[in-house]
């Protein structure tokens, strides 16, 4: 397993962890109350966060698996996504707080979902693919407004969209250009494409 993917994995177990630790904290302010109904409430709220827990765990083994095996298994896909979307945000944090650059567990995030993807061996056909391009690739001088209309490029020459554009033809892909993170959104809102290849 390449360091890349290291860094996301071991951010994503050290989320999972840090949330136990605040469930354990939580435990341990509520237990310390004599009320019949806060304890009531404790073993539903450890139940919930116990199989939670459990569930997010997996998903993280099932993502480890499907690295190492370089092939990607049905039953595991749902973990692995729900372990991907919802400790996200916390390896950022736990990442933030180790001193780890956040670009960096970026690019390691994307070097696991790449590789998990890439694993699949999907065959799609080119008219239900999008390649999603930013707008930095245009030439910075180019007067041809491309976001609304990837058409309006006179291939000059001067960047790569020219390339790009025949790229797309030459396969039938669906090619469209973004300002940010809102447009792309909105262009797969719209295209609903089987599978997207996004450069950033």
């Amino acid at each position: 397993m390449e360091t890349r993917k290291r860094i996301y994995i071991g951010l994503l177990a050290g989320s999972l962890f840090f949330t136990l630790i605040m469930a354990g904290l939580g435990w341990y302010l509520i237990i310390n109350r004599d009320f019949v109904i806060n304890q009531i409430l404790l073993v539903m709220l450890v139940a919930a966060a116990g199989l939670c827990f459990i569930i997010l765990g997996l998903g993280i083994v099932a993502i480890v698996i499907m690295i190492f095996r370089a092939k990607t298994t049905p039953s595991l896909e749902s973990m692995a996504q729900a372990a991907n979307e919802i400790l996200f945000p916390l390896t950022l944090v736990t990442g933030k707080l180790l001193g780890i650059n956040k670009e960096k567990i970026l690019r390691s995030y994307i070097a696991v979902n790449n590789y998990l993807v890439k694993a699949k061996n999907m065959l799609i056909p080119g008219n239900q693919i999008m390649l999603l391009l930013p707008h930095c690739l245009q030439d910075s001088e180019c007067p041809f407004k491309i976001t609304i209309n990837i058409n309006n490029c006179k291939e000059c020459g001067k960047c790569k969209i020219a390339e790009l554009k025949e790229l797309a033809r030459k396969y039938n892909v669906t090619i469209k250009v973004a300002t940010g993170g809102t447009l792309a959104r909105k262009f797969i809102k719209e295209n609903r494409p089987r599978g997207v290849v996004a450069v950033a």
